[in-house]
């Protein structure tokens, strides 16, 4: 059943589906420095909040189909521990989006431009958001992680 939900082998959802926060998150950064830039930031600011909301439901669904493929994974492996630095990281960053969510909306009404709290929160979870996303390339082309046949995938499958 898990492997139904997961995707076909050699072509997983999960990263499919981590396009929907990735560009979600990355288009409210662009709101938010525009916001300092345009006569009128209102609409910008208020964008950025429903992308980074878009973002989240997008990251929660893919962290579903992401732990499906973690399970696949032998414990005690390199390709496991990766997978759980990876999977840790993406965590932290969709509860920093949460509350970065929730800080935007604190206010009695839009904040024009984009407050620097939140706009720092911002940048610092994509960069984080970055560091997985190069940990999620090595879970897939290192070590072929639910693309490559398991007998190809020795080096992240063997106990380390």
């Amino acid at each position: 059943m898990s492997a139904l939900l997961a995707g076909p082998y050699g072509h997983p959802f999960h990263p499919i589906l981590v396009t929907v926060p990735i560009g979600a998150w990355v288009a409210s950064l662009v709101f938010d420095i525009g916001s300092y830039v345009v006569a009128t930031p209102a609409g910008l600011e208020q964008g950025s909040r429903w992308l980074i909301a878009i973002g989240v439901v997008g990251a929660l669904a893919a962290a579903m189909i992401g732990f499906l493929d973690l399970m696949a994974i032998p414990g005690g492996t390199r390709a496991f521990r990766t997978g759980l630095v990876h999977m840790t990281l993406n965590l932290g960053v969709t509860g920093a989006y949460i509350g970065n969510f929730f800080w935007r909306g604190a206010g009695a009404g839009p904040v024009v431009p984009v407050e620097i709290g939140p706009l720092t929160l911002s940048t610092i979870s994509l960069v984080v958001l970055g560091v997985s996303g190069y940990l999620g390339g090595k879970l897939a082309y290192r070590y072929g992680v639910r693309v490559a046949e398991e007998t190809t995938q020795a080096e992240g499958y063997e106990p380390g």
